[in-house]
């Protein structure tokens, strides 16, 4: 289950990634705009003032998600990624920090790329610090003591920009990465960072006590890793890969 207020306790680092991916689509009155994976619908209206004239369409798979967005006033319905399909007048497609969670994604774009119209936008980001110790930390603890659940957790779900330049070499690509350095507020700002994120599979496969127990064994792994500055903040960095295609 995601939590759409979680998720949103940290807006502003993850809506960044959002823009600067939006900035590189030279779309000027495209027809349609899908937004796959609209999370709480806060980036999908910025979509929707960049282009006015637009039908904008969203989707997510958690249904928590897609209320939140309605209440924003976001026209979003419960789908998963894996099964969409874009219809002829689709223009733009914009998938932010989605795929991650799709296994075999790589095929998903080489559709999307053939089924788009020609001078069509596809737009993708994903995380990319699958190797960094917020991750790698918890895959030691899981694999310690819960090897159960490691199943849950896949080491290495996304592509290198070269990867993504290759798949999507069908179409005229431009593929980047950055790693942001965010600067995180609050106790164990790390460990809420990804309780967000990468902890829903963990948390949904444990009951609450469990969950209390795993939280309290991760976080000193992750003080040690991202130790609180003398302001009781934290550095955290966080790469991410980005690849931008036009159909010809």
């Amino acid at each position: 289950m995601w939590d759409p207020v979680r998720y949103l306790a940290f807006a502003d680092h993850r809506s960044r990634p959002f823009h600067e991916l939006v900035a590189r689509v030279g779309a000027t009155s495209p027809r349609r705009v899908v937004d796959l994976g609209c999370g709480p619908g806060n980036l999908t209206a910025t979509l929707a003032e960049r282009w006015p004239s637009a039908v904008v369409e969203a989707l997510d798979s958690s249904p928590e998600m897609v209320a939140a967005a309605r209440a924003r006033g976001v026209a979003a319905r419960v789908a998963d990624v894996a099964s969409w399909q874009p219809g002829p007048d689709v223009d733009v497609v914009v998938s932010n920090a989605v795929l991650q969670w799709v296994p075999g994604h790589e095929e998903l774009l080489r559709g999307w790329v053939r089924a788009l119209p020609s001078g069509a936008w596809l737009a993708v980001q994903v995380p990319g610090n699958f190797a960094g110790p917020s991750h790698r930390l918890v895959r030691e603890l899981v694999d310690e003591r819960w090897p159960g659940l490691s199943g849950l957790l896949r080491e290495s779900p996304v592509l290198d920009p070269s990867g993504y330049a290759e798949v999507l070499s069908g179409a005229a690509v431009d593929a980047w990465e950055t790693t942001y350095l965010q600067r995180l507020e609050g106790e164990d700002a790390v460990l809420e960072w990804i309780t967000g994120t990468a902890l829903r599979p963990i948390r949904a496969a444990l009951d609450d006590a469990g969950w209390e127990e795993f939280r309290a064994a991760l976080a000193p792994r992750l003080r040690d890793a991202y130790p609180p500055r003398a302001d009781g903040t934290a550095w955290f960095p966080f790469r991410r890969v980005f690849a931008v295609a036009r159909v010809p």
